[in-house]
């Protein structure tokens, strides 16, 4: 957890090595640990590098990243990680502002906008996650098994339009059904089946389903988190660590595992250990829906 070497890295944000190179070589991301007298990437980097996969996503060009993060280190020279602050102003634009002092402030020094809204969380108890489907391939599918995977894939889609309204979960559970038909080792399917089952408190069937996922991807981050959560309502907890274990190891960025870890580990008692895991989440959520419960938890 304290340091990853650059390749280790590159798989754990999704990026090939030689993107990261190029990204060290014009000075927006850099390794700042050490591991056998070799740079490696500390967590914060992890989160750094997080920052900006997050801003190219949503349409922030490369450029565009480093004029902001340039910006900020001139006008705000005591922001001490300018790429954890920088936000899209508007859905669908490329305009970045910096959060500072309670206030936006685009980097160039303009203030924006107050900044005030915060999320509240209003219990102590981890929920399921369930797994978004990604953008669809536009590729011709040529053999039976594409068609048969191009096809799952829609009734995933379809399924994950459907399981956010309680109303239509049997017709989500049905879609879901269908990818699986057609694509037995879609992990993702079957861990948003198993979600499905545990809000209708079908423990076992939730729990055949998140073991078939990790049957599947033994790596698979929900479904370890969805898995632990059964394995403690049921006193299983060193099971449980277990599942949350192989879900940080799979993605140490992943905010919601530090969550379940700190809870966790308060349930057993273990004070130092929890209040390691709440202060990561904090590090990679400082304005998170836990970011309150975490703060208090470490000031106790």
């Amino acid at each position: 957890m304290n340091a990853f070497r650059p390749g280790d890295a590159a798989r754990i944000l999704g990026v090939t090595r030689s993107r990261l190179r190029y990204w060290e070589r014009v000075a927006l991301v850099e390794p700042s640990a050490d591991l056998d007298s070799r740079p490696a990437y500390g967590f914060t980097d992890l989160v750094s590098v997080r920052s900006v996969l997050g801003l190219l996503d949503r349409g922030v060009s490369l450029s565009r990243i480093r004029r902001s993060v340039d910006g900020v280190r001139r006008c705000l020279p005591d922001v001490a990680r300018p790429l954890h602050e920088l936000r899209v102003w508007a859905e669908g634009c490329d305009r970045v502002v910096v959060r500072h002092e309670g206030v936006l402030i685009e980097p160039d020094g303009q203030t924006v906008i107050d900044f005030s809204a915060h999320e509240v969380v209003s219990s102590d108890e981890p929920v399921l996650v369930r797994i978004a489907p990604g953008e669809p391939s536009d590729a011709a599918c040529e053999s039976r098994e594409e068609r048969d995977a191009s096809s799952a894939r829609k009734w995933f889609e379809r399924g994950c339009k459907l399981d956010v309204d309680r109303a239509r979960e049997a017709d989500a559970i049905e879609a879901y059904l269908h990818a699986i038909e057609l694509d037995p080792g879609y992990a993702d399917a079957h861990c948003n089946l198993g979600s499905l089952y545990f809000n209708r408190n079908r423990r076992g069937t939730a729990r055949a389903c998140f073991e078939r996922a990790l049957e599947i991807d033994p790596d698979h981050v929900e479904a370890n988190l969805n898995l632990a959560i059964i394995l403690e309502e049921l006193g299983q907890n060193e099971s449980a660590l277990r599942c949350y274990k192989r879900a940080l190891t799979s993605d140490p960025l992943y905010a919601d595992t530090h969550v379940s870890l700190a809870l966790l580990y308060e349930r057993l008692g273990l004070r130092r250990k929890s209040r390691s895991h709440w202060r990561l989440y904090l590090r990679l959520e400082p304005k998170g829906a836990w970011s309150d419960v975490a703060r208090g938890r470490i000031e106790d």
